[in-house]
């Protein structure tokens, strides 16, 4: 009886989701797709805004513009095929998210300054390390597989079988409750599958 009990994850690294792929940041000027894109607007030194949608370039006399929505009008737009305003952004204000590549290894927490040369963009963080969660963008890992352009309903909250959850909605849906009144469709998930973006 003096032998202690065996870890059952001992040997098993993985028994736990990896997290998402980070977003990487990359100027609109590169040879990246642009159509429906999430992008960044700003200028070095002044700051960013984000939560825009990005349309094909365009290109008046010797310059390149970027059509540049805020999200919900785009997602507008294309769920209801309406036309909506775009103001032309000069492509060297533009940067793309795009989604990167798994790090070997963690960044050191102290590492949290960044550069005022171009956006930032934090790694994912789990949902149950996160103060609030209501509203903001989340990626659902299942088996490796990332479900992306989802953003989180409610807060966290014990489910009916004793699982801390949060109920999450595709952003087209999201939305469209913003704009019809129309309730958006919710798949309860396990905290340990979601990760906020």
């Amino acid at each position: 009886m003096t032998d202690p009990l065996p870890d059952p994850f001992a040997g098993q690294p993985d028994w736990a989701p990896l997290p998402p792929r980070p977003i990487e940041v990359v100027p609109a000027s590169g040879r990246v797709e642009l159509r429906g894109r999430r992008v960044l607007v700003g200028q070095p030194g002044l700051g960013w805004r984000g939560d825009l949608r990005a349309d094909d370039r365009v290109i008046q006399g010797s310059r390149t513009y970027v059509p540049v929505l805020p999200e919900h009008e785009w997602y507008r737009a294309e769920a209801d095929q309406v036309e909506v305003f775009a103001p032309l952004v000069p492509v060297d204000r533009v940067w793309v998210e795009t989604v990167g590549v798994r790090p070997e290894l963690a960044l050191p927490e102290a590492d949290r300054l960044v550069s005022l040369d171009g956006p930032a963009h934090r790694a994912p963080a789990p949902v149950f390390e996160a103060d609030s969660v209501a509203g903001r963008r989340v990626v659902h890992v299942v088996d490796a597989v990332e479900h992306r352009d989802l953003r989180a309903v409610t807060e966290t909250y014990s489910s009916a079988e004793g699982d801390i959850c949060v109920r999450v909605a595709p952003e087209v849906e999201w939305y469209r409750w913003a704009w019809r009144g129309q309730a958006p469709t919710t798949l309860e998930v396990p905290v340990h599958l979601l990760w906020v973006e």
